[in-house]
């Protein structure tokens, strides 16, 4: 697939997937959702040489929210009484492509430079580690318009911050800047814009170096949003056997015995 919303780099281990749509500050139009879906699905099957994933943006921005401006935007669909149908795209195209990040079988950063607005804040805060610049914010801009938010925003953002902070971000649509977000928990780093892709690079290098077990790391904890104790020992104990029998353990307990740094293979 030749992409024009975004670009799919990968080099040492590690996949960086770019939206590269920056006169609209990489509005996440159809076109570009369907692209990341495609590049995200193809690092997934193994055609790209990667065990981790850095997510950008080209330009000032990382993503501006969905393209409300072209033939194809969200919300432009007619339903049966004749009224656009503006959650059809959500249901087509963007709910499956936020489902395959969150259930997505390697680690994933997210650089965010600039804005990360409306689905693109969703896209951000589902990277596992979420890396953000010291210019970059976060906005649920969707009361401005006279929507309501999703791509798993009102499931991620109590979880993240607790009711009250979720509530103020949605009702009131302020601008959440990175240093804010920091503080919230909402990302792992804030850093100076200079030392962003630097900082994810290294991030993604150290996860892409890491074991097979990370995958199932990630997914546990995924998993444990909506889990009871009893559910997430016993997925703990499925997921220990399964770790238990790759290549990578036989090798984290031999350095760790002999005092030496793994390598370990991603199997």
């Amino acid at each position: 697939m030749t992409y024009e919303k975004i670009r799919l780099d990968a080099a040492d281990g590690v996949a960086v997937i770019t939206l590269a749509d920056p006169t609209t500050l990489n509005a996440a139009s159809l076109e570009m959702a369907r692209e990341l879906a495609h590049a995200f699905a193809s690092v997934a099957a193994g055609k790209v040489a990667a065990r981790a994933v850095v997510m950008t943006g080209e330009g000032r921005g990382f993503c501006s929210g969905a393209n409300l401006s072209g033939g194809g935007a969200a919300g432009r669909e007619a339903d049966v009484d004749g009224k656009p149908d503006a959650g059809s795209a959500l249901e087509s195209t963007y709910n499956p492509l936020v489902s395959l990040l969150r259930d997505f079988p390697l680690p994933i950063v997210t650089a965010v430079n600039g804005p990360a607005a409306g689905i693109g804040c969703s896209l951000a805060l589902l990277g596992d580690i979420v890396v953000a610049a010291e210019s970059a914010y976060f906005l649920q801009a969707f009361r401005r318009i006279g929507l309501v938010p999703d791509g798993g925003s009102t499931y991620l953002l109590p979880r993240l911050v607790g009711k009250a902070r979720a509530m103020e971000m949605m009702l009131l649509g302020d601008k959440i800047p990175a240093a804010t977000a920091l503080n919230w928990g909402l990302v792992n780093r804030c850093v100076p814009d200079a030392e962003l892709l630097p900082t994810a690079t290294a991030i993604a290098k150290e996860l892409a170096a890491g074991p097979a077990a990370l995958s199932a790391i990630r997914k546990l904890v995924w998993n444990s949003l909506d889990a009871d104790w009893v559910g997430q020992l016993n997925a703990e104990r499925h997921a220990q056997k399964a770790a238990g029998k790759t290549d990578d353990f036989i090798e984290g307990v031999g350095a760790f015995l002999q005092k030496r740094p793994a390598a370990f293979k991603g199997r």
